[in-house]
């Protein structure tokens, strides 16, 4: 009889089942679920703040793309918010200029036409590294606000797109002044999206982007063409990021050139240092903690609150390189982390 793959030599331990592994690495954990089920809290804990809670769950899922490709391929970008203001303008101008204003349709639109513009610059992004990337996604930020900032008479300029209308989502659930409308539709969307990232990084799809960002040159060996999967991974990152964008413009009916500017692609990198890259909800306690602290220290003080930004930051970098989450999970006994 043969020996099954899986055995191994005499006086030697047998090699993990990868599919086990990846069983074990889908299945939901008892603290995911409760994490879950805490973010429904604000409509009963937090109501006059759903506004600030629904741009949370919108830069979450920016911050969870982005995560995409830094934390699990090694693609350094500064310049992501590209995708962001690709989708919110292209919802916003489906709606300003062509009256179309249906919320989900509007949503996957946007986040096709961030995913075209992904593919069209993925072919240059896959082709360098280091400080030449983070040079052509900073140019490519820079173009895009250009680009905008001179067909105002299709994305209104430095005056921003207005006249944006969202129509209710289903043609029943109007978007009302308080936000439970806007919170509601931002955090399933948010879910969707999450679940569809979770699925994405434990399949052995994602295994290959981890084993990519280690050591691109070794994983075309194992049958992993390096540039063809990091190629799919950013147009798959950039329809996330376009589909935040055009939360943003449906739950607010405005677009403006800060969607593409690079102070929101430095934004999404410090949420996502502070709460941990390579972990998905590192990606959404970093926006969750940014936002938060950018409400209460700007209330104190509106121009030096980057101040305090700045030391917590250094902080985390000095003290919890693998983030605030990294550093909650050491907290938490080995034995409850399966749960």
């Amino acid at each position: 009889m043969s020996a099954s793959r899986h055995d191994a030599p005499a006086g030697t331990s047998p090699l993990p089942d990868p599919h086990l592994f990846l069983r074990r690495q889908t299945r939901w954990g008892m603290f995911e679920i409760l994490f879950w089920l805490a973010a429904l809290l604000p409509f009963w804990l937090f109501p006059t703040y759903l506004s600030l809670a629904s741009q949370i769950a919108i830069t979450a899922l920016f911050a969870v793309s982005l995560d995409l490709i830094l934390g699990y391929a090694g693609i350094i970008s500064l310049g992501h918010a590209v995708f962001f203001g690709v989708g919110a303008y292209t919802t916003g101008i489906l709606s300003a200029r062509y009256g179309w204003g249906e919320p989900i349709t509007g949503l996957l639109i946007g986040g096709a036409a961030a995913a075209v513009v992904g593919y069209v610059t993925s072919f240059v992004i896959v082709r360098v590294q280091h400080l030449a990337l983070l040079m052509i996604t900073l140019g490519l930020g820079f173009i895009a606000v250009e680009i905008a900032n001179s067909a105002a008479w299709l994305t209104g300029g430095a005056d921003g797109l207005q006249d944006v209308d969202t129509w209710p989502i289903f043609g029943y659930f109007k978007f009302d002044f308080y936000g439970y409308t806007a919170y509601a539709y931002s955090l399933a969307v948010l879910f969707i999206m999450f679940v569809i990232s979770r699925r994405l990084v434990h399949s052995p799809f994602g295994l290959s982007l981890r084993g990519i960002r280690e050591n691109a040159v070794r994983m075309p060996a194992v049958g992993a063409p390096s540039r063809r999967r990091l190629r799919k991974i950013y147009v798959i990152s950039a329809a996330m990021a376009g589909v935040a964008g055009a939360l943003l413009t449906q739950t607010t009916d405005f677009a403006s050139l800060e969607v593409l500017g690079f102070q929101r692609s430095a934004d999404v990198a410090i949420m996502l240092i502070l709460g941990g890259t390579g972990q998905l909800y590192g990606a959404i306690l970093g926006a969750l903690i940014f936002l938060i602290a950018r409400d209460q220290l700007s209330g104190m003080n509106p121009q030096y609150w980057y101040f305090w930004i700045g030391l917590l930051l250094m902080a985390v970098v000095l003290f919890l390189p693998s983030g605030i989450l990294g550093g909650l999970r050491r907290l938490v006994p080995a034995r409850w982390r399966s749960l």
